[in-house]
């Protein structure tokens, strides 16, 4: 076979192997909680997200750059450009985001509306001592019982200890429960206390920056104890320890902390992420909350539901 035809073959194969797979993907549904209708879920930047998770020479881009801190640090730095503001009018319309929520109307760069703040009056809190809230707005999994350190999210397993890192303190939430709360790029990116209390322990856990999309975590659900993480321990007279972790991911320029005391109050701001899709964890003790009953159903069905900050996600238990 001569060399050309040896070349050609290989372009072929390349090429083959690039496009690979053919056939498109189960779409994402979710519940929108108050209407109970299950839409489905536009995601930004999909037809790349497959081709990373499934294709072989995806895969490959993945492992070997995707994942990489320099590659989100380097994207962050783009959306921080006063350039990248000119991206802010067609996401706006793409995702039929409301801007009259908005502080501010007018902004520096793409990373300057991404983690715009709102009025306080879009986002009311349940400041009712026995109710946790969501700390973010997002697509939230509840477990109401955590029975072992490997559970199952979504059909895969979960290990407590992997994700903390501290046998200690994985100890604690065992037989606890456990809240997920996924961010998409078009959601608002600022994050809060689900409830009052003081901040008892701080600490980041190093790691990569996966895709925390359904389409990247359906095939890989470890990835959760992959990605670099924070971890922050808050004591509730009520619900006694609560570990809220954020969770950074593929072009998440960086998770920023913004509280600067041991004190905090429910609604308080805890930080924010900078440009991408990313994830806040809520783990509790045993026999602390008592998820909603609609959050539990649509988990138990492997059904997200849309969720606000500020809005009721659970009650003390009680037992």
């Amino acid at each position: 076979m001569s060399k050309k035809r040896i070349l050609l073959t290989i372009i072929v194969l390349f090429g083959i192997l690039f496009f690979y797979p053919y056939k498109n993907r189960t779409p994402i549904k979710y519940v929108e909680r108050y209407s109970n209708e299950i839409k489905t879920e536009k995601v930004p930047g999909e037809f790349w997200l497959v081709w990373l998770y499934n294709n072989p020479i995806g895969k490959l881009s993945l492992e070997g750059l995707v994942k990489r801190k320099f590659v989100s640090d380097f994207y962050g730095k783009r959306m921080d450009s006063p350039k990248s503001a000119n991206k802010i009018y067609d996401f706006v319309n793409d995702y039929n985001i409301n801007l009259s929520e908005a502080q501010k109307q007018h902004f520096k760069s793409f990373n300057d509306f991404f983690y715009r703040k709102l009025k306080p009056e879009f986002r009311p809190i349940n400041f009712d001592t026995n109710i946790v809230v969501s700390p973010a707005d997002g697509k939230i999994l509840v477990y109401q019982d955590i029975t072992n350190q490997d559970f199952i999210v979504k059909g895969y397993k979960f290990n407590i200890y992997s994700f903390l890192q501290d046998s200690s303190l994985a100890k604690e939430y065992l037989n606890g429960s456990l809240a997920i709360i996924r961010l998409c790029p078009a959601d608002y990116h600022r994050f809060h206390f689900p409830v009052s209390g003081t901040v008892t322990d701080s600490f980041n856990i190093n790691g990569d920056y996966y895709s925390v999309s359904p389409i990247a975590v359906k095939k890989k659900i470890e990835l959760f104890c992959m990605n670099k993480r924070s971890i922050t321990q808050l004591y509730n007279p009520v619900f006694d320890n609560i570990i809220i972790s954020e969770i950074g991911a593929t072009m998440v320029g960086s998770i920023i902390q913004t509280y600067n005391t041991s004190k905090v109050k429910k609604g308080e701001e805890k930080g924010y992420f900078k440009f991408g899709g990313s994830t806040v964890v809520l783990f509790f003790e045993k026999n602390r909350v008592k998820f909603d009953e609609d959050l539990i159903k649509n988990s138990q069905n492997n059904m997200e539901t849309t969720i606000k900050f500020g809005e009721q996600i659970g009650v003390v238990k009680c037992i």
